[in-house]
């Protein structure tokens, strides 16, 4: 914005002076100072966005806090169909930072005494050495930190048929383990970090058992009821107004908004908004969620880039750490990071554009990790 021009020595009238420059100038001569330039953060995703939907990415939003302040973007429609702009507060598929909050409800459990991070899995469900066949004893750690080596039972299920018929049909826990049962397991993976949907799968019939609720009901106690968040849910039915993201099956567009075997996906099925994620993991590391040393635990060892469903990243402002995770699902990503203290936090989603589904993260998730820690080592 340009400067604004003071009355000077010209030969107007006071009245007119005042209807054109109000308060803010008077008619003192002085121009005011130019307004400060946009912080490189917030260009920096501004053309992220901007290339993103160049590319053909349906819709990009972003929700940026610092230190009580608050920035958002949004750029592309809710869906092709539509062709309505994209806001905001639109619901949107979170992807695996679902694993970040069925921890917490798994950490609650250990924090009343009901729960042992270190107990054998078996104990907890009796059927999971006939059913899946462990090559040894396993804990309920390795089940959060992704070193059990549990095959992935999305394996087998991509595998299982079209991918119109077997992402449309509901897939309960009991059923995605029964899928990873039916793949051998390598011992050899056990004890390292190897990403597996089936260890949240497990995690999440344990607290099922042990709560005597659905997963689904036991996230909104835990989360979204003592947070007040409208929007963040498991399960149920398309939410209105939603981003819907794509794919491409056998040259043709699918919609992948909201396929049934996501219902009961511990592993990556939430619902949220980019604000509403926020909220959850500035509460989460403020300790408002769970006990300050239950949120030091979650955050895994000094020589660690993986705790308990939370994943860290370098914070220069501070020489510290960011937390949280990105999510990728069919269709979507998103990338989630608040500081230690949650004064500083970007979440970020963009509906991919549409590629054909596979196992393998969507090459882009890690470009929208390295675009989000450069917008928040910017904002020092």
């Amino acid at each position: 914005m340009g400067r604004r021009r003071g009355c000077g020595r010209k030969r107007i009238t006071a009245a007119l002076c005042a209807a054109l420059l109000a308060a803010a100038v008077g008619c003192t001569g002085e121009p005011p100072p130019p307004e400060p330039d946009e912080p490189a953060a917030f260009a920096l995703l501004e053309n992220f966005s901007a290339r993103m939907v160049e590319e053909g990415a349906p819709a990009i939003v972003v929700s940026v806090r610092n230190r009580g302040e608050a920035w958002t973007h949004a750029a592309g429609i809710r869906s092709l169909e539509s062709g309505e702009s994209a806001t905001v507060a639109d619901p949107v598929h979170v992807g695996t930072i679902t694993e970040s909050m069925v921890a917490v409800s798994v950490m609650k459990l250990v924090e009343e005494g009901r729960l042992d991070l270190d107990g054998q899995v078996s104990a907890y469900l009796p059927e999971f050495g006939t059913l899946l066949q462990p090559p040894g004893p396993l804990t309920v750690r390795q089940l959060l930190t992704h070193e059990s080596g549990i095959p992935d039972f999305t394996v087998p299920l991509l595998a299982s048929g079209r991918w119109v018929e077997r992402m449309n049909r509901p897939l309960s826990l009991e059923e995605q383990l029964a899928l990873a049962g039916t793949v051998p397991w390598d011992g050899r993976l056990a004890r390292i970090f190897d990403y597996s949907r089936s260890n949240y799968a497990a995690l999440a019939l344990i607290v099922e058992r042990l709560r005597g609720q659905d997963l689904a009901t036991v996230l909104a106690a835990d989360i979204a009821g003592p947070l007040r968040l409208a929007t963040t849910r498991l399960g149920g039915s398309p939410p209105t107004a939603m981003i819907h993201g794509y794919i491409t099956v056998e040259g043709m567009r699918q919609d992948a908004g909201m396929p049934a075997w996501l219902a009961e996906a511990p592993s990556n099925g939430a619902v949220s908004t980019v604000e509403e994620v926020n909220t959850f993991y500035a509460a989460l590391l403020q300790g408002r969620l769970l006990a300050p040393d239950t949120v030091t635990a979650m955050k895994g060892g000094y020589s660690q880039y993986y705790g308990f469903a939370l994943r860290r990243w370098n914070n220069t402002c501070t020489n510290r750490f960011y937390y949280g995770l990105p999510g990728d699902v069919d269709g979507y990503g998103t990338v989630a990071m608040t500081s230690e203290d949650g004064s500083k936090q970007i979440a970020m989603t963009v509906a991919y554009p549409p590629a054909p589904p596979t196992l393998e993260l969507n090459p882009l998730i890690y470009e929208m990790q390295e675009v989000a820690q450069e917008a928040m080592n910017s904002l020092c």
